[in-house]
């Protein structure tokens, strides 16, 4: 069956490894290549097994080891056109990278790579629905202000979703972060909420979600604790029952060697 281990994932730094029957994808690498091979170690996995990388935008958190690794495995890039213009324009890819277009859908290494459309304040940023070579559905949907029609389809058709929780309200409204700032994260092109990421929930676990992981959380505005009680307690109110209906994760800010299996 396929899995998705979660090597890292917050504002530090986010990285997802898709493992099929005998290929693997990545999504993001977030972190330098020093630190995203050992992720990999860690987990008993390598780069040399990925077969494609597929990147979301172009934010520091998301693209760090570009350069260096694409220098060092020969492995194609994917993203929106947007978004390889900004890596080329930024000198964030080596002249060697083999960058690749993803308008609508793409096929590589047995996977079938849809785009998303998500709101954030990048180029062109995007989402992935990944189909595996065995058939099963994924969705890695962060960075973004609020759920497109687009990411709400990806996700209603998915057997596992990543689905940004970025912050608690009370914590960001409260803490240290400068008010621009705040209102960046707030914006219809900023992060995802607890509160907004838990209404969503029930109608795609009604639709056949099973697998949940929480993602992309703040380590200053959240706490795991309490963007899992809060998509709980929405799933609960809707009549649906933890470890039964679904299961729900949170991916780390630094891999903790577990994968899902889904």
């Amino acid at each position: 069956m396929a899995k998705i281990v979660p090597l890292f994932s917050s504002s530090k730094g986010n990285s997802y490894y898709i493992q099929g029957n005998r290929t693997a994808i990545l999504v993001d690498a977030g972190r330098n290549l020093k630190q995203l091979e050992a992720a990999m170690s860690v987990n008993g996995l390598s780069l040399g097994d990925v077969r494609a990388l597929f990147i979301t935008h172009e934010h520091t958190d998301h693209i760090s080891a570009l350069k260096v690794m694409l220098k060092r495995y020969d492995i194609p890039l994917y993203a929106t056109k947007g978004t390889l213009d900004e890596l080329v324009r930024g000198d964030k890819v080596p002249a060697c990278a083999r960058l690749n277009v993803i308008e609508d859908v793409t096929e590589t290494a047995d996977f079938r790579v849809e785009r998303v459309e998500t709101s954030h304040d990048a180029a062109e940023s995007c989402g992935y629905f990944i189909e595996t070579p065995d058939a099963r559905r994924l969705s890695i949907i962060t960075d973004t202000g609020y759920l497109t029609e687009s990411a709400k389809t990806a996700l209603a058709h998915s057997n596992l979703a990543v689905v940004e929780s970025n912050h608690d309200l009370n914590m960001l409204k409260n803490g240290p972060y400068p008010y621009v700032l705040k209102q960046r994260i707030l914006s219809d092109s900023g992060h995802l909420s607890n509160p907004a990421c838990a209404e969503a929930l029930p109608a795609f676990v009604e639709a056949g979600l099973t697998r949940i992981i929480l993602g992309h959380l703040s380590p200053e505005n959240n706490l795991p604790s309490l963007a899992v009680s809060e998509s709980v307690q929405s799933l609960n109110a809707a009549g649906m029952t933890v470890d039964t209906d679904y299961t729900i994760d949170v991916a780390p800010i630094e891999t903790n060697g577990k994968s899902v299996t889904f």
